[in-house]
């Protein structure tokens, strides 16, 4: 094992390869450390026999993600699923080796899975949209009917991908049938009342828990939603002390390095959809004029080296 206090900390992300959150934030950690690795974990193998994480990230031969002092997690897949906690459990071999991982293994796999982080939030008591969990298709089919209009939520996903807005209005049989296809991929269904939104939802983001800046999201089309995959677009919002605390509230308990906290303004008061497992670099920097890759990078070298 290296001397890791003889040298600038060497420090990894992990995350997807070109893609620009992963690149500018490996930009911010090699300008101020002098190196450069990006991990994709379907790269990385995990040899057991000699307790090392091995991977080839350009510019490597071979690289130990053991004999490393830091790893930021910026995206550990291109999209959530089971597997997503699977690669999440290879970065604990790195974590037991006394690598310091951003954010903390255990945090990140409460935030991945959709029901683990809704618990959480309800037993925080912090307010959300009316949910409903169930894997029996008639109980579906009468909390849509209790809803008037429901979401219908993988538990692994982001930016909407694979959710579903169903109407009590539907035929009947249809709606039967859609709810059907959907539990074939979903035995468990996370079923949410659908909330009207004022055109915007908001991100906020937390470093070390400290609150940097919010990002709306704006829709600009028809869409029920305002991810900026379905047309959405970033802009500057500043949030009043209130919702800046519920935010504070939501992002506590899961123990992140960084996190961005997902809102809605109601009619009824405001409501929290989500705490993110990995957070967003764009909105933050578009929308927010806050570049998260230089915090994080700074963040990241004072947790080491302090």
């Amino acid at each position: 094992m290296p001397d890791r206090h003889s040298k600038p900390p060497r420090i990894a992300v992990v995350g997807i390869p070109g893609k620009w959150s992963t690149e500018v934030l490996a930009d911010a950690l090699e300008a101020r450390t002098g190196f450069r690795a990006v991990v994709d974990m379907a790269e990385v193998s995990l040899d057991l026999s000699r307790g090392a994480l091995i991977c080839s990230p350009p510019g490597y031969g071979e690289l130990n993600l053991c004999d490393l002092d830091g790893i930021i997690v910026k995206k550990i897949s291109a999209q959530y699923s089971p597997n997503t906690l699977d690669r999440l459990a290879l970065l604990r071999t790195a974590e037991q080796a006394g690598v310091r991982v951003f954010s903390p293994v255990a945090s990140m796999e409460g935030l991945v899975n959709r029901l683990h982080c809704t618990l959480a939030l309800q037993h925080a008591a912090i307010p959300m949209p009316e949910t409903f969990i169930t894997e029996s298709i008639d109980a579906a089919l009468d909390a849509v009917t209790r809803f008037g209009g429901a979401v219908f939520k993988p538990l692994f996903s982001t930016k909407a991908r694979g959710m579903l807005l169903l109407d009590s209005s539907d035929d009947p049989t249809a709606l039967r049938n859609t709810i059907e296809t959907f539990r074939s991929d979903n035995p468990l269904m996370y079923i949410q009342r659908k909330v009207e939104l004022p055109g915007r939802d908001l991100g906020m983001v937390f470093l070390g828990g400290r609150y940097l800046g919010t990002y709306a999201r704006v829709n600009q089309g028809d869409s029920w939603n305002t991810t900026i995959n379905s047309g959405g677009r970033y802009a500057e919002v500043q949030p009043d002390p209130a919702l800046i605390e519920l935010g504070q509230r939501a992002q506590a308990p899961f123990n992140m390095d960084f996190t961005t906290v997902d809102i809605a303004e109601t009619d009824c008061g405001p409501i929290v959809f989500e705490v993110s497992a990995f957070g967003g670099f764009r909105g933050a920097l578009e929308g927010a004029g806050v570049d998260a890759a230089a915090h994080y990078a700074d963040y990241a070298l004072e947790q080491l080296t302090r």
